[in-house]
């Protein structure tokens, strides 16, 4: 298995990928599910941060920091920045924002490596249902320096359109931001590792098609 299959196996072990009939915050009736509210264990994290960090050395994208949105960004930007360490032999800088700005002490809106400008960091997340955490974050980060953003990295592409568009989220903040989203896994390869045994869930394959194919985007 490639570290794609790998990270699907990994999910569905886990009890983040779910197949069944779950109803969505957007209201539509899906027959998968991903909640990674269920990674909670130190080896779950660690292991974590080997998919993400792969997918950074695969696609190449180039930074000095990353940095991790409050909150569910934290741990995943801390793991990832281990896993490119110990790796890829790669030693980036890391931070996280603040919910509200410190006034004492160091102070600032950055926890960690504080930016500059000219800095090209990369954003760690786990899903992208609206683009609503980078539309946070990108005025945050302006705040702080003048960064390039070389990219978003997220655990996976529901390759979904939105409900006021013909776009998914991953499309619309290309569109609006320029800023380029890589995900470990897509859709795609989920319907694909069911086919090919990568995982259980053939009764469901078929739904996952006519999902796709009503809410589905390239």
């Amino acid at each position: 298995m490639d570290y794609k299959q790998q990270f699907i196996k990994f999910m569905v072990e886990n009890g983040v990928l779910k197949f069944g009939e779950f109803t969505l915050k957007s209201g539509r009736k899906a027959p998968y599910f991903i909640n990674t509210g269920n990674y909670k264990s130190g080896a779950q994290l660690s292991k974590l941060g080997e998919y993400y960090a792969q997918c950074i050395a695969d696609n190449k994208i180039d930074a000095d920091t990353l940095v991790g949105p409050a909150y569910k960004g934290i741990p995943l930007a801390v793991t990832t920045a281990v896993s490119l360490y110990s790796k890829f032999g790669k030693d980036l800088n890391y931070c996280f924002d603040r919910k509200e700005v410190k006034d004492h002490g160091e102070g600032g809106l950055f926890v960690g490596k504080q930016l500059e400008d000219g800095e090209r960091v990369i954003l760690i997340e786990d899903v992208m249902t609206s683009g609503k955490a980078l539309r946070e974050m990108l005025p945050k980060l302006k705040q702080a320096a003048n960064v390039e953003i070389a990219g978003m990295v997220i655990s996976v592409d529901r390759m979904e359109r939105g409900l006021e568009s013909s776009l998914s989220a991953v499309q619309e903040v290309y569109k609006e931001f320029g800023v380029k989203v890589y995900s470990i896994v897509t859709m795609s390869d989920i319907i694909k590792a069911i086919e090919e045994g990568v995982i259980e869930g053939k009764e469901y394959l078929e739904k996952m098609k006519e999902y796709r194919k009503t809410y589905g985007v390239g």
